[in-house]
């Protein structure tokens, strides 16, 4: 069975030059074990250096696109290569003016595929390699083209200084939620904008109803409910950098776990569905989808699950996030994939990827 969504959009193109789901909850839901063999999608690749943190015995990144197997399989010659600050530069965390020379360090570790990719992009390297992807770009325009239109440059710092939640709902209601944030905000990620210049219309083809309304509520969450000083995303959307927090598999405390696990890691170019019928899908553990269902229909959704129930065994897990389509196990298979709701809702509430809108952690039984 192939990938629905492989058919109808360009996976050519570097979409995500970075991964957007908090891989923090991710790590605490999947409780990963020395034992374990694991699957993630590849995406730009942060997300399955995180879970390598953890020391399991296989861990396996898949995706459709060529361009996110790229971004991985540079990461990967990264950790091998650079020092830790180094890394933060070719990544764009923190400024740099030799990420090309950091780049040719790590060249000859990638196969000749990865090497053609990144050889044609110097100008691209240049940025930082967490800098370059489609929604980056947007993040990027509503960075330095939006924001400066609504709000001044110390307004924002100000919202990165408040360690008090009830200082950050005042600040939020006072002065910064006003008329101008509202409707340029509604306008700038509205299904029509952010479709076509952020991600891709048919990556919206099961939403329903008001997308800009729904991005706005979360985003307020994510301003006022959780901390902006230790929300690494958050400060990449407002600075294009991480100021005072990096996700998971950019800390310092990680950076040498992941170094030390990292020939674990093997990457395909495959989507979840033909991974399901090769014999390796019999012996996993734990599986980050990503938001994989969010581009699916309900009876691909649904065919999808019964396949991983199938090749799976009692206590694998499955984590996956809602964006904005509701995906969650069905009743009719609630006898075979326990929802363990309870923490997942737990663990949502700590989202610093705010703008999902659910979390969902399933288990075999």
């Amino acid at each position: 069975m192939s990938s629905e969504v492989s058919q109808k959009a360009d996976f050519s193109i570097i979409r995500y030059a970075q991964c957007w789901e908090d891989a923090d909850i991710l790590i605490e839901a999947l409780n990963i074990q020395p034992d374990h063999a694991c699957v993630a999608i590849g995406s730009a690749g942060d997300n399955a250096l995180a879970m390598l943190s953890q020391g399991p015995e296989r861990l396996i990144a898949l995706d459709i696109s060529p361009a996110q197997i790229a971004c991985l399989e540079l990461r990967v010659a990264a950790y091998k290569e650079l020092e830790h600050g180094e890394l933060l530069e070719l990544i764009g965390s923190t400024s740099s003016s030799r990420r090309l020379s950091l780049y040719r360090r790590c060249r000859s570790l990638l196969s000749i595929d990865t090497r053609q990719f990144w050889d044609s992009r110097p100008n691209d390297i240049e940025l930082g390699i967490g800098n370059i992807g489609k929604l980056e770009n947007y993040f990027q325009f509503f960075r330095t083209r939006v924001l400066a239109l609504i709000h001044p440059p110390a307004r924002i710092n100000r919202l990165f200084d408040l360690k008090n939640i009830q200082d950050r709902h005042y600040f939020y209601h006072k002065s910064w939620d006003n008329r101008r944030w509202r409707l340029i905000f509604k306008a700038f990620f509205s299904r029509f904008l952010l479709g076509c210049f952020g991600r891709d219309p048919n990556f919206f083809n099961y939403v329903d109803g008001n997308v800009s309304e729904r991005f706005l509520e979360r985003t307020h969450y994510g301003m006022t409910a959780l901390d902006p000083a230790d929300n690494p995303y958050l400060q990449w959307i407002f600075y294009g950098c991480h100021k005072t927090a990096l996700p998971c598999a950019l800390r310092p405390e990680n950076f040498k776990k992941i170094k030390k696990h990292i020939d674990k890691l093997e990457w395909r170019l495959q989507s979840v569905e033909d991974f399901l019928a090769t014999p390796d899908a019999a012996a996993i553990d734990r599986y980050n989808l990503s938001d994989i269902f969010e581009y699916m229909s309900i009876e691909n959704y649904h065919h999808v699950l019964e396949r991983l129930i199938a090749c799976g065994s009692s206590g694998t897990r499955l984590v996956y996030w809602n964006l904005l389509v509701p995906r969650q196990r069905p009743e009719y298979l609630a006898a075979q994939l326990n929802s363990l709701s309870s923490l997942a809702e737990e663990l949502h509430l700590r989202d610093k990827t705010f703008f999902y809108s659910a979390f969902i952690l399933e288990e075999i039984v």
